[in-house]
């Protein structure tokens, strides 16, 4: 699957989708960003049950500021709309692959459950 651009009048329905979601905050004079790109659009085609989404922060300032994006290129991955990793700096593909799958292998049920533990707790 080629990965999509998200934008503020997409990403809900996009991300809402019920699959797993690598995001892409990146920006087009970002040097690093490009170089990136095919490495990204590359494992996106390993992964088709998984969304591959790109974010253009120039563009799409208030989901970068939603999302605290501080650098760029930064990777997300969400999953039932919770965030399970979050890095700034592009990846090489073995170590992308490697992370998309150590994600797809998080138990969500235990996630939640922690949720709901830490706000009985507080």
């Amino acid at each position: 699957m080629a990965t999509v651009e998200l934008n503020k009048g997409n990403f809900e329905a996009e991300v809402s989708s019920g699959k797993m979601t690598v995001l892409d905050f990146w920006a087009p004079w970002c040097g690093p960003c490009k170089s990136f790109a095919p490495t990204y659009e590359s494992v996106s085609e390993t992964f088709p049950e998984i969304l591959f989404a790109k974010v253009n922060t120039e563009i799409e300032q208030e989901l970068g500021a939603h999302f605290n994006i501080r650098s760029i290129p930064t990777l997300m991955i969400l999953r039932d709309n919770i965030i399970v990793f979050s890095q700034a700096g592009a990846l090489p593909k073995d170590a992308l692959s490697d992370v998309v799958q150590k994600a797809l292998a998080i138990d969500m049920q235990q996630v939640h459950a922690e949720i709901a533990q830490q706000k009985l707790s507080t």
